[in-house]
């Protein structure tokens, strides 16, 4: 029999340890899931005769060398500065690893050893990053077979609230970590349009934004995420005039979001040392400066922000409760670490409440003389709190491609690779349609 071993069993989890135990006895496997919480593994788990819940911290060397060794392959959901843990773990003892985060400079650095030891590693294998390379491999493939010349292309994701659940202003609720929600798209946003290299600094990420629209679905705001440029070259893209990559969320998120980057309320350095004695009205207003004169602390923020007070913006954010007299309850804390508290509790995924991913992809190219834009896109909905369309799109990918790499179908020399090759995305992409992950195209 063979082994997986699961590290993390959070939010994400639910589909990937499912999927696997659901197929556990055709493929001959037991599964190992490991996580901080012991309750939260055997939860996940739900007694099947295959897994073997367990309690699991990566710093422990003797633990973590201990799991790694009964393992044929690891799967890590741990945040991304611990993978190269685990991969360092798996090239000791020859063992495949599989994850669904950006590939770390860690992980990367590993990428020589892995190669000489047969050691496959591969990552960015679940939703945004995953599907997506998936996805868009297979139409630059088809299209370049099919002598197109590509001009640009866009893809954009976002882990959002169905319509149907959606009943707070910001359209939005977390269904995947939140700490990633509060801290996304810090740093500056690199991409290439129009033949030229734009950086945008996180200052103006959640303001420089644009207005898609998916069929039947609605239209969305899309802001630019992370380092677009450096898949050029993955995606085999090299001379195109343009490549953006970004995140979807609902009409109006982004500008009310950029008033807490604006404050510096998503920074997750500086530490308050009486956060725990505070009010979140304190907080927002040891923030402002002294010269920002107003009536109340929402016109002051709105004069920081250069926004009206009674303006969309303004509004989904006093409906957060950030200039309320509520204590925080947090000993020094981070005002990242404060506003993920508050908006946990906003941003509430009830049981029986639906997300909602969406992913669109739009390419312009020539073909035959004629000037043709195609659009990919993919709705999933989840079942309720618990089994996420987040948790289906990120964990499918891993479980899928883990079996098949189990079974011999996916084979490949060791190395670090991402799903985009042949090999790997035609395989599991044909297996997630059988789940409902199903893109739709037009070409105009």
């Amino acid at each position: 029999m063979k082994t997986i071993f699961i590290a993390g069993a959070g939010r994400s989890s639910t589909a990937l340890i499912s999927h696997l135990l659901e197929n556990s006895d055709r493929h001959g496997l037991r599964v190992i899931v490991g996580d901080a919480s012991l309750e939260l593994a055997v939860n996940k788990c739900n007694n099947h005769p295959n897994s073997i819940p367990t309690l699991f911290d990566v710093n422990d060397a003797v633990l973590r060398n201990k799991l790694v060794s009964q393992a044929d392959l690891v799967i890590s959901l741990l945040p991304p500065d611990m993978h190269h843990l685990l991969v360092v773990e798996c090239l000791v003892h020859g063992k495949h690893f599989l994850s669904a985060s950006y590939v770390s400079a860690k992980v990367a650095a590993l990428e020589p050893q892995a190669r000489e030891k047969g050691v496959v590693v591969i990552s960015e294998c679940g939703l945004d990053p995953g599907i997506d390379h998936m996805s868009a491999m297979e139409i630059i493939n088809r299209l370049k077979s099919q002598g197109a010349n590509l001009i640009s292309f866009k893809s954009y994701t976002g882990g959002l609230v169905a319509p149907e659940s959606n009943d707070n202003p910001w359209g939005y609720k977390i269904s995947w970590n939140p700490r990633n929600v509060i801290l996304a798209g810090q740093g500056t946003a690199s991409y290439l349009w129009g033949g030229k290299f734009k950086h945008i600094p996180y200052s103006r990420i959640f303001t420089d934004i644009e207005t898609l629209e998916v069929d039947q679905i609605g239209r969305f705001d899309g802001y630019a995420n992370r380092d677009s440029v450096s898949y050029l070259k993955i995606y085999g893209l090299e001379g195109i005039s343009g490549l953006l990559r970004g995140t979807l969320r609902q009409r109006g998120y982004c500008r009310a979001w950029n008033v807490f980057v604006t404050l510096g309320l998503t920074d997750d350095v500086v530490r308050i040392p009486s956060s725990g004695s505070m009010t979140y009205a304190e907080l927002v207003e040891s923030f402002i400066p002294v010269h920002i004169k107003g009536e109340t602390i929402a016109h002051r923020v709105a004069s920081l922000c250069s926004l009206p007070v009674d303006g969309e913006a303004m509004t989904l954010v006093t409906w957060t409760g950030i200039f309320e007299d509520t204590l925080i309850g947090i000993e020094n804390a981070t005002p990242a670490q404060i506003l993920q508290k508050l908006l946990e509790s906003k941003w509430i995924l009830n049981p029986e409440d639906r997300d909602m991913v969406v992913m669109i992809h739009e390419f312009i190219y020539d073909l035959n003389g004629e000037s043709r834009r195609l659009t990919s896109s993919l709705v999933v909905k989840g079942e309720d709190s618990v089994h996420t369309a987040m948790a289906k799109t990120v964990g499918l990918p891993l479980a899928i491609t883990a079996l098949k790499l189990m079974d011999g179908s996916i084979s490949l020399p060791g190395g670090l690779y991402l799903p985009v090759t042949k090999e790997i995305y035609e395989p599991v992409l044909r297996d997630l349609e059988k789940h409902g992950v199903v893109f739709q195209e037009k070409v105009s």
